[in-house]
C-alpha cells in the first residue's frame, strides 16, 4: 500500500493548453479517494499523470516515499482499471488476469495461485476458462479488476470503470468495489463524473472544475457545507436550487430573502445580525428535499410547470412568481397530488438555506 502526494501539479499541452492548474492534494495510505467533476475538468488527466501515462509539466508527485515524476509506469506500483476493460480477446479470463505477472517473470505456479486468489475474491472462479466475448459487461469489469489485483499494487486507479454498465449493474458493482476496498485495504483513486458514485464510494471526494480542485472532504461534509455554488450544484440529485436574491435582516433575528416583488420568505439564521441595513445581492441555495409545498399561506409564490412521478417520489418543477427561475422540489409520492398550472407556495425548512456571495463563495 502507498500514499499519494500531489504538490503544485501542472499539465500544459502543446499550444499552451493548460489543463491542470496547480493541484495540491494528499491521499492517505489505504484511502478511497474519488475525483469527480464534469467532462473536461481535468480529473482523468490527473489520474493518467499518477499512472505515468501523461508527463507532468510542473510540480511534484510522490507515491509512498518515492518521487515518481520520471518513474516509468511499471515501476510505480500502481494498477489501472480502464472504462473499456482492455481485455485480450484471444486469451481466457485466467490468462488475462495473469498476463502481467507472466511477462514480469513469475512462475506458472505463482501466476496460478495469484489468479486463483483474485478470482475467489471477485467470485469469478467459474469463469477462468472463458474468453471475454462469452462474458457480460459486469463480468468483464470484474476480470479487469482481477487483473489489477494480482499485481498487488500499492495504489489502484479506476478511470470511470462503471460507465459502460447499465443502471442496475452499476449499483451492484459499486457495492462490490466498496467491499473490495474494505477487504484489501489498498489505496484507491476513482475517477467519475457521476456524483452518486462519488457520494457512495469515497472516503473523501475531490471536486474538480476547470483544471483545479474546488473542494476536498468527506462526502456528507461537501454535501452539507459546500464551499461555493459549483460544489453545491454538482453534488445532489436533483441538484440544489440556486436563486439570485436580496438579503436583509430588519429584526436582526432572521433573514428576509427577496426573490422578486412577488416572492420572498423569512428564515432563521444564527448570524442574521450581519445582514442588518441595506439589502445585499446574494444567491440563496435550497435543496429540493428541503422545500415543502402548500396551496396557500406565507412563502414563495410559484406555479407548477411539470410533475415527474418516479414511483416512490415526485419531482415538482415550479416557476417562482415574478421571475423566470424554475425551482425543483422533491416530495414523497404519498403526498399531495399536484398538476401543471397549479398555484402553490414553497416553504424552505428552517435552517435549510445556504447563502453565497456575488463571487459564488459560501457566506
Amino acid at each position: 500500500m502507498a500514499s499519494v502526494s500531489l504538490k503544485k501539479i501542472h499539465k500544459t499541452y502543446a499550444g499552451g493548453v493548460h489543463v491542470i492548474k496547480g493541484i495540491d492534494l494528499e491521499i492517505a495510505d489505504g484511502e478511497f479517494m474519488v475525483f469527480v467533476g464534469p467532462s473536461g475538468c481535468g480529473k482523468s488527466t490527473m489520474m493518467r499523470m499518477i499512472a505515468g501515462l501523461e508527463d507532468i509539466t510542473d510540480g511534484e508527485l510522490r507515491i509512498g516515499d518515492r518521487l515518481a515524476n520520471d518513474l516509468p509506469p511499471v515501476d510505480r506500483k500502481v494498477a489501472m482499471v480502464f472504462q473499456s476493460y482492455a481485455l485480450y480477446p484471444h486469451m481466457t479470463v485466467g490468462e488475462n488476469m495473469g498476463f502481467g505477472l507472466k511477462i514480469n517473470g513469475a512462475s506458472r505456479d505463482e501466476v496460478k495461485a495469484a489468479v486463483g486468489r483474485a478470482a475467489e475474491v471477485l467470485q469469478i472462479t467459474h469463469l477462468l476458462d472463458r474468453k471475454p466475448k462469452a462474458l457480460s459487461g459486469g463480468q468483464r469489469q470484474r476480470v479487469a479488476i482481477g487483473r489489477a489485483i494480482v499485481r498487488k499494487p500499492g495504489v489502484f486507479l479506476f478511470d470511470e470503470p462503471l460507465s459502460n454498465l447499465d443502471a442496475g449493474l452499476r449499483v451492484q458493482m459499486r457495492v462490490e468495489l466498496a467491499k473490495l476496498h474494505k477487504e484489501l485495504g489498498t489505496t484507491m483513486i476513482y475517477v467519475t463524473h457521476d456524483q452518486t458514485e462519488a457520494m457512495t464510494l469515497g472516503n473523501r471526494i475531490a471536486v474538480f472544475n476547470g483544471g483545479h480542485i474546488e473542494q476536498v472532504g468527506p462526502p456528507m461534509h461537501l454535501y452539507q457545507q459546500p464551499a461555493n455554488t459549483f460544489v453545491a450544484a454538482f453534488l445532489g440529485s436533483p441538484k440544489m436550487n440556486l436563486l439570485p436574491c436580496e438579503v436583509s435582516s430588519p429584526s436582526g433575528q432572521e433573514l428576509l430573502v427577496r426573490l422578486s416583488d412577488r416572492a420572498s420568505f423569512n428564515t432563521p439564521r444564527s448570524d442574521a445580525a450581519r445582514y442588518a441595513g441595506q439589502p445585499r445581492r446574494m444567491t440563496v441555495g435550497v435543496r429540493p428535499e428541503s422545500l415543502a409545498v402548500a396551496t396557500q399561506g406565507n412563502g414563495i409564490a410559484a406555479e407548477v410547470v411539470l410533475v415527474e412521478r418516479l414511483g416512490d417520489v415526485q419531482v415538482v418543477h415550479a416557476r417562482v412568481a415574478g421571475t423566470e427561475a424554475v425551482v425543483t422540489v422533491k416530495l414523497p409520492e404519498t403526498g399531495q397530488a399536484l398538476a401543471s398550472g397549479q398555484s402553490v407556495v414553497l416553504r424552505p425548512e428552517p435552517g435549510s438555506c445556504y447563502l453565497f456571495d456575488e463571487d459564488g463563495k459560501a457566506a
